[in-house]
C-alpha cells in the first residue's frame, strides 16, 4: 500500500479525502514527523472505531518508535486525551459537571456580554476593517474558558502564543514548543497554588476541592485537567467560530437566511461543524491487538487516525455532502467525536459559536472579506483546521460608508 502524501491533507483536505474514500476505507500515511499511521476515511468505519474499546488513547500502548506526539511533562500528560477506562471514566465524571446543559446555559449571558465588548472595541477603531480572527474569534473563547477556570484577565496575554506553538509546531525551531510547554506548566501550577490559597466560585477551585478533599484526583490529573480545559476548550472554539464565519461569507445567500431567521443558528452551527469543523482528525488511537478496520488488518500498537472531516463528507451518510445546507439533518455528524471520548466541552463550544455568530450578525449589517478569497491561508497542521487570519470589511447600523 503506497503511503499518501501528507501535504495534500493541508493543501486540499476535502478533495484529498474524497479521493481516498473512493479508493478505499483505510490508507497508510507518513506524518509530518516522518512516522507512519493509518488513516480511516469512511463514515461507518470511523464511527465504529471511535467507540471501539480495542483502540486505546494511552500512548504507552504505542509501539516503540512508532509515535512521537507532544513531549509533555507527566503533570500535563495525565489528561483525558491519554486515558482509557477506568481512569478515564473516573476523571471525566468529576469534570463533566462543568459542562452540563444548565451550567452552560448560565454562561450564555456572560458570553454575550464578552462578545459585545469585543464588537464595541472593533467599532471604536472606526476603520470599517478588522482581522476578525485576531479581534473577535480568537479573544472570545479565551475570555470564556478563563472565566470558567477563574483565570484573572491580566494573566491571559501569553496564552495565545503558547497554544499556537503547540497546535502548529515549528519543526525548524523546536525550542518554541518547549518554551510554550514550560510557560503553560508554570502558569497552571501557579494558578492552582493561588486557588488553593484563595478559592473562588470557579471550576478550578471546585476541582481542587475534589483533589484535596476526597483524593479522587491525583495532583498530576488535576494539573492536566486544567491544561486540557484551557488548551482544547479554547483552541477548537476559536476555529469553529472563524471557519463558520468564512463559510457564511462564502455563501452570502445563507448569511442572508440567518439574518432573516436567527432562530436557525443552533442548527446552522451543527452544519458548519460538519462541513468545515476545526478537528479534521480525532485524537490518535493505538490498537491493543491486531484490529480489522474496513477490511484492513491494522497491527497492535500502530497509530490510527480517524478522519472526522472525511466521515462528515461521506456521501453514503450525508447526501450531497460538499454542499453547505443550513437546513440539513445533521444528526450523527462526527464533528465533536463519538463514544466515551465525545468532546466534553461540546455544549460550551456550540453555545459560544451560536452566541458569537448571533452577536456578529446583529451588530454588522454588512460583512464581507477584505482580501481576495484565494489569499487566505490555513495553518499547516493535519490535526487542526484553522485560518491564519480573517480580514473583513464591516458596516454597522451607525455607519453609512462601506
Amino acid at each position: 500500500m503506497q503511503p499518501i502524501d501528507v501535504t495534500a491533507l493541508t493543501a486540499d483536505p476535502y478533495g484529498t479525502y474524497a479521493a481516498l474514500r473512493e479508493a478505499g476505507p483505510v490508507h497508510r500515511l507518513i506524518g509530518p514527523d516522518g512516522l507512519p499511521a493509518w488513516v480511516v476515511t469512511r463514515y461507518e468505519d470511523v464511527r465504529r472505531a471511535l467507540a471501539d474499546p480495542r483502540l486505546s488513547l494511552d500512548r504507552s500502548n504505542a509501539l516503540p518508535g512508532n509515535y512521537s506526539g507532544f513531549a509533555l511533562p507527566p503533570a500535563l500528560d495525565a489528561n483525558l486525551l491519554n486515558m482509557d477506562p477506568p481512569d478515564h471514566t473516573r476523571v471525566r465524571r468529576l469534570v463533566a459537571k462543568a459542562f452540563t446543559p444548565g451550567r452552560v446555559d448560565r454562561l450564555r449571558a456572560p458570553v454575550r456580554e464578552a462578545a459585545g465588548e469585543l464588537l464595541d472595541a472593533i467599532e471604536a477603531e472606526g476603520t470599517g476593517r478588522t482581522d476578525l480572527l485576531a479581534t473577535y474569534a480568537g479573544p472570545l473563547p479565551i475570555v470564556v474558558i478563563c472565566d470558567l477556570l477563574g483565570v484573572p484577565r491580566h494573566a491571559r496575554r501569553d496564552f495565545r502564543a503558547w497554544t499556537d506553538a503547540l497546535v502548529t509546531p515549528d519543526r525548524e525551531r523546536p525550542h518554541l514548543m518547549k518554551e510554550a510547554i514550560g510557560g503553560l506548566m508554570r502558569y497552571i501550577t501557579g494558578l492552582i497554588a493561588a486557588k488553593r490559597a484563595e478559592p473562588g466560585d470557579d471550576l478550578l477551585s471546585d476541582l481542587i476541592a475534589v483533589r484535596d478533599g476526597q483524593d479522587a484526583l491525583s495532583e498530576d490529573e488535576l494539573t492536566s485537567l486544567a491544561f486540557l480545559i484551557l488548551f482544547a476548550g479554547y483552541e477548537n472554539t476559536v476555529h469553529l467560530i472563524a471557519n463558520g464565519v468564512l463559510a457564511l461569507l462564502d455563501h452570502p445567500e445563507l448569511l442572508r437566511e440567518l439574518r432573516a431567521n436567527p432562530d436557525g443558528l443552533g442548527a446552522a452551527v451543527e452544519e458548519l461543524n460538519r462541513w468545515d469543523g476545526p478537528l479534521p482528525l480525532a485524537i490518535r488511537r493505538f490498537p491493543l491487538e491486531d484490529v480489522e478496520i474496513g477490511g484492513v488488518s491494522v497491527p497492535a500498537g500502530e497509530t490510527v487516525l480517524l478522519s472526522l472531516a472525511s466521515a462528515n463528507r461521506d456521501p453514503d451518510r450525508f447526501p450531497d455532502p460538499d454542499r453547505l445546507d443550513l437546513r440539513r439533518e445533521t444528526s450523527g455528524h462526527l464533528g465533536m467525536g463519538h463514544g466515551i471520548h465525545y468532546c466534553l466541552g461540546a455544549p460550551l463550544a456550540r453555545m459560544e459559536t451560536e452566541t458569537a455568530l448571533a452577536a456578529l450578525l446583529e451588530r454588522f449589517e454588512k460583512l464581507e472579506l477584505d482580501v481576495p478569497r484565494e489569499s487566505l491561508t490555513w495553518r499547516p497542521a493535519i490535526r487542526a483546521r484553522g485560518l491564519n487570519s480573517l480580514p473583513v470589511r464591516w458596516q454597522s447600523a451607525t455607519r453609512t460608508d462601506f
